[in-house]
């Protein structure tokens, strides 16, 4: 049986007494994707000397994993910087050159951004046929057109009626059959396709929130996500060059790999197992019995913190909060993690020897005939597939070969995830086999695809603000522990920091850096004099 030790590194009295000598706070942060690395990058800039990073996967990067294939890398994770102005990773990237490659066809087209902007959309039905251009054209504006209703609720204060049920989902469905079924110039067959167009486009969206379906997105808080100004940007030698970037002034002794958290120990609550092992343990300075936080690792070492950075990802919040805080954490806090969503949106890549698909093709976009007047986006799992909304074509070819790249998410995207490869593969293909009328199209040479859902380090890809949250909810999530400010209750033991902590930026990897630098400048604000 393994034994448990208590770290003994600092020999420094706890906060309190620690403050009037002025010595350095320890501090821990738990993860190193890009909320942990920017805010222990943050600290040691700002003179912190003692803080560790805790990382329990062997990589950095968190939700960032870029994979390199011949001469080519592919994003599992993160993909595009969202745009420019004043996105601080937007600059990392351009003040280290990371752009120059970048062509101008490389931009994002609508809200699922694509890799070209080049060529059309083919928007394909499982019956084989091409749906027109002009239709698709003309639906797309009709979407548009309530998508941007849709975000008047928040933005513009409108009341939320009865019958949307707060729901994005249920909201545009409803709105958007209403004006299909009501056109008077569209004969009833480009009626059918055009309502059966509705569900393929808020199976795009769902991958777009990460959520099971849009029916789970509260309306009346759809608008608060708001958008940087500026372009968006691929980062063609992959977006891991931002998480080397912030790495980059971190001493490489600061970031312990494989160290998973087991339990947090806060507002000085020692554990009796700690107890038990500081009797046996002579070594055991008698201060760091009295620390305010004590950090539970799975290998069984106990650190002694003043501050502790929780960067761990909404989907382990909602898995392991009732046992990774020690004592619970705040009913309102535990209320606020239970409200908001997260799901799983991932990707599926296919590399083919040649392409089968036009050089006009920027993507194939699957349209079910049969769900027109479909209200549920939730298949049999044996029908995992047909939440696949989209295959891009990844560009320029020159760059990345002959590449498709996939969009499921969800509940199906976890039974995906279940499946071998060979199972996605001959399935993807039997897919594009019926919707492109090509009997023959080959199987791919080679698959590559993420599991974001499965992964019990991540159970998800980003966050969304569910039905029933509000953006008052990520406040508390954000909100460091104790709550109580007393000069007997040291402040910030237990601090959180993600995507899912920034309220006009959740979802995204500009949201997850901003909130480290948030966390990290309460700590420099509290501790001015002693940096000074």
């Amino acid at each position: 049986m393994q034994s448990c030790e208590i770290s003994a590194d600092s020999t420094d009295d706890p906060l309190s007494s620690g403050l009037r000598r002025k010595r350095q706070p320890r501090i821990v942060v738990i993860g190193a994707g890009l909320a942990g690395l920017s805010a222990a990058r943050a600290l040691l800039e700002s003179g912190f000397t003692d803080v560790t990073v805790l990382e329990a996967t062997d990589r950095i990067g968190g939700r960032v994993q870029s994979v390199k294939l011949g001469h080519a890398t592919f994003e599992l994770g993160a993909t595009w910087i969202h745009g420019s102005h004043g996105n601080p990773v937007y600059h990392l990237a351009e003040d280290n050159g990371l752009l120059e490659e970048t062509t101008d066809s490389e931009r994002s087209v609508g809200r699922i951004s694509l890799y070209s902007k080049n060529g059309v959309a083919y928007h394909l039905t499982n019956n084989g046929q091409r749906i027109p251009k002009d239709v698709v054209e003309e639906f797309s504006d009709l979407y548009n057109e309530v998508y941007n209703l849709t975000q008047e609720f928040f933005q513009r204060g409108k009341p939320v009626n009865a019958e949307s049920q707060n729901s994005v989902g249920v909201f545009t469905r409803d709105v958007v059959r209403k004006r299909v079924k009501a056109d008077p110039d569209d004969t009833e067959a480009v009626k059918r396709l055009k309502l059966a167009m509705i569900q393929q486009y808020l199976k795009v969206e769902s991958c777009e929130s990460s959520s099971h379906s849009m029916d789970e997105v509260s309306l009346s808080e759809f608008g608060e996500w708001t958008e940087i100004p500026g372009a968006h940007h691929v980062i063609p030698c992959g977006f891991i060059k931002i998480v080397e970037i912030l790495a980059r002034s971190i001493p490489k002794s600061v970031i312990q790999l494989r160290k998973a958290v087991k339990c947090i120990h806060w507002n000085q609550s020692v554990s009796k197992e700690i107890e038990r092992v500081a009797d046996h343990n002579s070594d055991l300075p008698e201060e760091n019995r009295g620390s305010n936080v004590f950090v539970e690792c799975e290998d069984c070492e106990f650190i002694p913190a003043d501050h502790v950075i929780v960067t761990v990802s909404l989907g382990v919040l909602k898995k392991r909060h009732e046992s990774l805080f020690h004592p619970r954490l705040p009913e309102d806090k535990v209320m606020a993690i239970e409200k908001l969503g997260i799901n799983t949106t991932d990707k599926i890549f296919l590399e083919f020897e040649e392409p089968f698909w036009s050089s006009e093709c920027n993507s194939i976009q699957f349209v079910w005939e049969d769900e027109a007047e479909s209200e549920s986006l939730t298949y049999p799992e044996e029908l995992w597939y047909k939440k696949i909304c989209s295959f891009d074509v990844l560009y320029p070819p020159e760059r990345y070969g002959h590449v498709l790249s996939g969009w499921i998410c969800g509940e199906e995207a976890l039974i995906m995830e279940k499946c071998d490869d060979e199972t996605v593969a001959e399935t993807c293909t039997e897919m594009l086999r019926k919707f492109t009328g090509n009997p023959n199209i080959p199987k791919p040479r080679r698959i590559l695809r993420s599991s974001w859902g499965s992964n019990p380090y991540f159970r998800g890809s980003y966050s969304y603000t569910q039905v029933g949250s509000s953006g008052a909810d990520v406040e508390k999530l954000a909100k460091p522990l104790p709550y109580a400010e007393s000069s007997k209750t040291p402040p910030m033991q237990v601090m959180f920091s993600g995507e899912a902590t920034h309220r006009k930026y959740y979802s995204t990897t500009h949201g997850a850096v901003l909130s480290g630098q948030r966390e990290a400048a309460r700590l420099i604000e509290m501790y001015q004099d002693l940096l000074q």
